[in-house]
């Protein structure tokens, strides 16, 4: 862009967009954003359209070509937002998660590669670093950040922070802010960071854990190997599935056969033994989580809304033994049929057993709701959202958007590309 066209768009532009790809390990998703800017005044965030597809992107690590068909299906969906004029102006930006950070580098850089080709043949506005894999710990922190502007708490001293639980299907991630400094002298390595924000710093306990996502912990489960096909007449027997049942599971373009046991011993408690010894000391438990106020969301949303234990649409406080009640409920019900979710047992147990590793107790609430749920409850705040993000860590769908157009206006901030 040159200088006499970056300065009339400074001036001149009332409105723009940012297009934002999440490539998660279970699917991809696109987030298209609009902002509206007055002269000499911070832009606001006024509309976002929201776009899913499955599988996601680490699912066509053997099959490059075939990966960017979603990925040309969400960049309509964005054609079609955006005004053809603002095309040329609109920075288009991929970030990718646990799906890609479980693949070999060599495979994971090709799918980038062949993302990145198809921006740039787009008609969008893209940049050299425009794709790019988030590791765990920026995902985490990005992530609260998010949930503590949204709750208001990085505004108001006196107001305690949120810690932040996400559940998603390669990877698991906690973040919080400790209160005590015996966290952050006690914790592994790793575990904690620091970044600057408004002028402070925050030293945050923050870690991903890759491989105990959701769809990751159910093939650990059941005895697989990420990314190992099974051998002829092969197949994974567990006790977490129904007794007697038999199927088939994808994960990862990998189809695997699976099979329950035989029917014996209380489903609960068997598969209770199996996923105990899947996590053993595989995750740190933090003493101080126990006196911390925590939002959970992605499958820990998805599996409590689906057995009703809060509401599809509001999402809801539940407990760790909340969790435990249902499984046990679920797990029972299933030693006489296997339902609709054959995986259902399985998962609440994971969910139950990984808060109580993570040093939640039975009695610990959380609140559970869904991401763009929140964002909705609580959309009066996205124009302080987007006046505040200046200093941002990749990821944050508000500062990623806002910042990428730094060359097109002088109100978004010059560093919001920087890595922590």
């Amino acid at each position: 862009m040159d200088k006499l066209s970056h300065q009339a768009l400074t001036t001149e532009l009332s409105v723009f967009y940012g297009i934002m790809f999440d490539a998660g390990s279970t699917g991809t998703r696109i987030h298209i954003f609009k902002f509206t800017q007055q002269p000499k005044e911070t832009p606001k965030l006024t509309h976002e359209t929201f776009k899913a597809l499955k599988p996601g992107l680490s699912a066509y690590a053997d099959d490059v070509e075939k990966s960017g068909q979603g990925i040309k299906e969400l960049l309509e969906v964005a054609k079609k937002e955006v005004p053809m004029e603002l095309w040329k102006f609109t920075p288009l930006v991929l970030k990718a998660t646990a799906g890609l950070r479980l693949l070999p580098g060599e495979k994971a850089q090709k799918l980038l590669d062949k993302v990145k080709e198809i921006f740039q043949a787009s008609p969008f506005f893209v940049r050299d670093n425009c794709v790019s894999i988030m590791n765990g710990t920026d995902e985490g922190i990005s992530a609260w950040i998010t949930i503590n502007f949204l709750t208001g708490s990085l505004d108001d001293p006196q107001k305690r922070s949120v810690g932040m639980l996400d559940l998603g299907g390669g990877s698991t991630q906690i973040t919080f802010l400790p209160h005590t400094e015996a966290t952050l002298q006690t914790s592994p390595a790793g575990h904690t960071t620091s970044f600057q924000m408004f002028n402070s710093t925050y030293k945050l306990y923050s870690y991903s854990y890759l491989g105990l996502g959701l769809m990751s912990a159910r093939l650990a489960i059941l005895g697989g190997v990420e990314g190992k096909p099974l051998g002829e007449g092969e197949e994974l027997i567990s006790p977490c599935l129904p007794p007697g049942f038999k199927s088939e599971w994808q994960h990862a373009e990998i189809v695997y056969k699976i099979k329950g046991q035989k029917a014996g011993e209380p489903l609960y408690e068997s598969c209770s033994n199996k996923v105990a010894k899947m996590l053993y000391k595989k995750v740190h438990k933090a003493e101080e989580v126990k006196d911390l106020d925590f939002y959970a969301f992605s499958y820990y949303y998805d599996r409590a809304a689906e057995v009703g234990l809060i509401d599809k649409e509001k999402g809801g406080s539940l407990t760790v033994n909340d969790f435990e009640i249902a499984a046990k409920y679920v797990c029972k019900t299933m030693e006489i049929s296997p339902g609709s979710s054959p995986f259902l047992c399985m998962d609440l147990t994971y969910i139950t057993f990984l808060l109580q590793e993570l040093g939640f107790p039975k009695t610990q609430v959380f609140k559970v709701t869904h991401k763009n749920r929140l964002l909705g409850r609580v959309g009066r705040r996205r124009q302080d959202i987007t006046h505040h993000a200046s200093s941002l860590v990749p990821g944050f769908p508000f500062c990623y958007n806002a910042c990428s157009m730094s060359e097109m206006g002088q109100h978004c901030p010059h560093n919001c590309d920087n890595e922590l």
